[in-house]
């Protein structure tokens, strides 16, 4: 892939990041955060793109002209796709431009497959999780969960994402936010506390944790290190160190779970600053482990294919 393909394949990202005009201000923020802070690779200067796509200096169509391969036009889409996504069901608004990527792209229409499947993806919550921001607190006193066993399933979920991020699939990379959506939602439970989808993303994004803009981040990491769209049984024994060394999958997991489980055991009371706090802290613990556990997580990658992503959501 040339650098001007790979330009092309960030800048459509992003366009696909504002398309909806929805996004809070702490999640543009997010993303111009990531921008900023994913190193420059073959000629990318990612603040530089950010700024074009705010400004309106680049178009579907410019960035189309750009994509000469036909891997390269599939994984722009793909991209695209998954940045809709990330954040739960596409609007209309994504809708509309997803199909218009696939008209500019030139993409058959089999390419809508891969939507539905990573609709399918993003939307693959509990049935008692799904709303707009509720956690309703335990009608009684609980009893206490078992907290070696609450500590097992957050490094087991780690170990999981770390290992979905070593993969080069692009539904691999968006499988890691349900599952770890999926984590808070069950340790909120353990405590008792039934939680929806919307009080789940809330949590998310006061610690810091935006989910378009992870996305971003985790694909961007893929795409710069040349990962994102390679296939074949070479790539475990390659694994690009960039990715394997940032494990930031792993690390956001471990923190997500441990500050979720001293925030429902203690009865909700910790602040936003704190939660945001402890969750900076626990990040750092986290990337400190990730060398620890990288034999596990490759192992973890070698049992793992692009088939098996779908069916892993539903059944976490």
């Amino acid at each position: 892939m040339t650098p001007s393909e790979t330009r092309a394949i960030v800048s459509l990202s992003l366009l696909a990041a504002f398309v909806d005009g929805e996004k809070h201000e702490r999640e543009r923020a997010e993303i111009k955060r990531i921008a900023e802070g994913l190193s420059q690779a073959d000629g990318v200067n990612l603040p530089t793109l950010y700024q074009d796509v705010l400004m309106k200096r680049v178009s579907l169509a410019s960035v189309a002209g750009e994509l000469k391969s036909t891997e390269s036009k599939q994984l722009a889409y793909e991209m695209a796709v998954c940045v809709c996504d990330a954040d739960g069901a596409q609007s209309d608004a994504e809708r509309m431009f997803l199909a218009d990527v696939r008209t500019s792209l030139g993409l058959a229409a089999s390419a809508a497959q891969f939507s539905q499947q990573a609709e399918e993806i993003a939307a693959a919550v509990p049935a008692a999780a799904t709303g707009t921001g509720t956690a309703v607190a335990p009608a009684a006193a609980e009893p206490s969960p078992d907290s070696a066993e609450l500590d097992k399933s957050i490094l087991n979920a780690s170990i999981l994402n770390g290992a979905l991020e070593l993969l080069p699939e692009t539904l691999s990379t968006m499988a890691i936010i349900p599952l770890q959506m999926k984590l808070v939602y069950r340790i909120g439970k353990a405590y008792g506390y039934e939680l929806d989808s919307g009080h789940v993303k809330d949590f998310l994004a006061t610690v810091g944790v935006g989910l378009t803009s992870q996305y971003l981040e985790q694909a961007g990491r893929k795409l710069l290190g040349g990962l994102l769209g390679k296939m074949g049984g070479g790539l475990l024994r390659g694994l690009g160190n960039q990715v394997v060394s940032s494990g930031m999958s792993f690390a956001s997991t471990y923190a997500l779970g441990h500050v979720a489980k001293r925030y429902y055991a203690g009865g909700r009371t910790l602040s936003a600053q704190m939660l945001k706090d402890t969750f900076s802290g626990v990040v750092q613990e986290g990337k400190s482990l990730q060398t620890q556990y990288l034999p596990a997580i490759q192992e973890k990658a070698r049992t793992l294919d692009a088939g098996k992503v779908l069916s892993l959501v539903r059944g976490a």
